[in-house]
């Protein structure tokens, strides 16, 4: 096989997937109102992932915190992945299925949003996290590849979003579109007058 053709058939892998995305249209669009409706309530965004997608838990945040497009609303958004000491601590004392659920329980308020990222839908962590963000009452979202794994099976999230390749670096591209879909369309439920409900942006 050829260079050229290996390169072909490298974009051609990711085309199918990328094109399925589409299928995910309405359930895409109904995360995107629901969290703009708690953003618009005052509540915050709260992001996690263990691996590559500890750093996606990093840029969905700062996409929302400091907007790259100039104009755009910047809305409350944290990383639980960046705090190192209290990741460790927990990871020690309690396992490391604890990491973020620990963390939602003391910093997370019931208007909040949990985000959580799994390559692969089978992250303890990241399950243990959406579990505890969704007894205490928070809009819970997750990204996940293939089938959704242990994650949507649990009904942890009540929004799925499914990279649908089984390959983990096809999962990893589409879930930043996922991620910049989500950012986008938040900001285009804002900009439409009486989309939302009353409330008061934070």
């Amino acid at each position: 096989m050829t260079d050229r053709a290996e390169a072909v058939r490298l974009l051609e892998s990711r085309a199918a997937p990328s094109a399925a995305l589409a299928d995910q249209a309405g359930a895409i669009a109904d995360t995107c109102h629901a969290m703009a409706v708690r953003f618009h309530q005052g509540g915050k965004l709260i992001v996690f992932g263990t691996g590559g997608p500890s750093t996606d838990a990093q840029h969905v945040a700062v996409e929302f915190v400091h907007p790259v497009i100039v104009g755009k609303r910047a809305l409350p958004a944290i990383s639980l992945t960046t705090d190192i000491a209290t990741v460790t601590g927990t990871a020690e004392r309690d396992g490391i299925s604890e990491i973020f659920a620990h963390q939602i329980r003391y910093l997370a308020a019931p208007a909040d949003m949990a985000l959580g990222i799994s390559s692969d839908g089978n992250s303890p962590s990241v399950l243990g996290g959406l579990a505890a963000a969704r007894a205490g009452g928070l809009l819970t979202i997750a990204l996940t590849g293939g089938d959704g794994g242990q994650i949507a099976a649990s009904r942890a999230a009540e929004h799925v979003l499914l990279a649908p390749s089984p390959d983990p670096r096809i999962v990893k591209e589409l879930q930043v579109t996922l991620y910049h879909v989500l950012w986008e369309l938040v900001h285009v439920f804002f900009e439409q007058p009486g989309v939302l409900a009353p409330g008061v942006v934070a």
